[in-house]
């Protein structure tokens, strides 16, 4: 069950209460942590600070309205962030906003710094994964505008 094995994975547990960090997260643990993955380079998006992988989005502070203050959108797939919302619904969520995008909001207020590194780990599969898909289908449409 990908949920399950998610929440293993980061050191969770459905069943528990939530679990408050030791250190208070912000995006300067944020930066220091996805800095040490391959190929992370400091960015912006829209003024605001953010990391990337070859130019694609790996996290930045959560942006539109709709977030809760301090909260960090990242990047990942559907599947992934399914499985981060039923395993631990007061530390990930989503807004309508962000629904349609494969990117999960987290609350940085109640993350540990182990499940980041995890979460920032996965993200970067996840981004990694989409360039090499791109690279070796070159020959993909253009997308159209749309009017």
């Amino acid at each position: 069950m990908p949920g399950r094995l998610v929440a293993e994975s980061m050191g969770t547990d459905r069943n528990s209460p939530a679990r408050m960090p030791n250190k208070k997260i912000d995006f300067d643990v944020v930066r220091k942590i996805a800095l040490a993955l391959s190929g992370v380079e400091e960015s912006t998006l829209h003024g605001a600070p953010s990391l990337k992988v070859s130019g694609r989005l790996l996290t930045c502070p959560a942006l539109h309205k709709s977030a809760e203050p301090n909260s960090l959108a990242v990047r990942i797939g559907f599947e992934e962030r399914q499985a981060l919302l039923a395993a631990e619904p007061e530390v990930y969520y989503v807004t309508d906003h962000y629904v349609n995008y494969p990117v999960v909001l987290v609350r940085l207020s109640r993350l540990r710094p182990d499940s980041l590194r995890d979460l920032l780990g996965m993200a970067w599969r996840f981004v990694s994964s989409k360039g090499k898909r791109a690279a070796s289908h070159p020959a993909s449409p253009p997308r159209r505008k749309r009017r």
